[in-house]
């Protein structure tokens, strides 16, 4: 059960409590209180069907920021049979807000990349708030190189509010790290799966974010700026954030409309936050799919494909 409950989660998790309730009441007054727990539970599903129907795209960006909601690093632990995390960019540091290694999921052998959270303020300090530094993109750019020299596909996870914007990011090269990785990965030579499980926001996602594949969870968000940012720019005001979110149309079901995303996955009833194990083992299917279709395209041929979809991202007249 989650700990942390949206306003809109409420009547779900009012639900939740009496069920518990009532289990608890059955068990020590020895009542069988089986027709009433099965209606309240039957009742739960209904209400988080009819919720989940009705969320409005600033929903949905709270569902992805959502204080429980399962980081890289917890789908990762469920999915893989093994997983060998490599640190550094071999060049200054090693940098917490992007985790990366070598994983196998069943039979299947690839350099996993994911941008990391923390949960506790504790956690968060150490992680940077999810925020990459320029050594976070220099890491995981290594670790796609060492990809390319194993012939083994690349998955990157994404979730992250943005790179880090302070002075000394700036001064070790921030813009020239998320550009190279751009570069680099449209025309690395192995396979790249791109799976945002959070928030995929500005270029801080888009440094782990070119690929053959965009997959999205189903209550995610990625665009150019975050609906506070838009709102602040556009209405002179951060609290028109919902307002925002409509009109720049940040969701999964958005971007599978205009064509960016190629997939989106379904998440538990309720969010992904309620069922790490259920997601990770959807997300571990996806995955497998994915990339058993990806290795089989000719290199030559991917690449073509992948360059193509990169110029249709946009448009534009002449």
């Amino acid at each position: 059960m989650a700990k942390t409950v949206l306003e809109f989660e409420k009547p779900i998790h009012d639900l939740e409590q009496k069920i518990v309730e009532m289990e608890i009441m059955s068990s020590d007054s020895n009542v069988d209180m089986k027709k009433e727990i099965k209606k309240l539970r039957k009742k739960l599903v209904e209400q988080s069907k009819k919720i989940n129907k009705n969320l409005s795209r600033w929903q949905r960006v709270q569902l992805a920021r959502h204080a429980d909601r399962p980081h890289s690093l917890d789908l990762i632990e469920l999915m893989c049979d093994s997983w060998v995390e490599l640190h550094g960019d071999r060049l200054f540091g090693d940098d917490k807000a992007i985790v990366g290694g070598i994983a196998r999921i069943d039979d299947q052998r690839m350099v996993l990349i994911g941008q990391q959270k923390g949960r506790t303020t504790k956690d968060n300090l150490y992680r940077n708030f999810g925020m990459p530094y320029p050594e976070g993109y220099r890491k995981a750019l290594r670790l796609m190189k060492l990809a390319e020299k194993y012939d083994l596909p690349v998955v990157t996870l994404v979730d992250t509010i943005g790179a880090y914007p302070g002075i000394e990011a700036e001064e070790r090269g921030q813009a020239e790290a998320i550009a190279r990785n751009l570069f680099e990965m449209s025309r690395l030579q192995v396979p790249i799966l791109v799976i945002v499980i959070g928030e995929g926001a500005s270029g801080g996602a888009l440094g782990i974010g070119v690929g053959d594949r965009l997959i999205m969870l189903e209550n995610t968000w990625y665009s150019v700026i975050s609906p506070e940012g838009c709102a602040s720019i556009l209405y002179r005001d951060a609290d028109q954030k919902k307002k925002a979110a409509e009109a720049m149309r940040v969701t999964a079901e958005d971007l599978l409309e205009m064509g960016l995303a190629d997939r989106i996955i379904a998440e538990p009833l309720g969010g992904a936050h309620r069922n790490y194990k259920e997601t990770a083992l959807t997300l571990k299917r996806v995955i497998l799919e994915e990339l058993k279709e990806l290795i089989i395209i000719p290199v030559a041929d991917r690449l073509e494909q992948r360059i193509t979809k990169i110029e249709n991202m946009g448009v534009w007249e002449g």
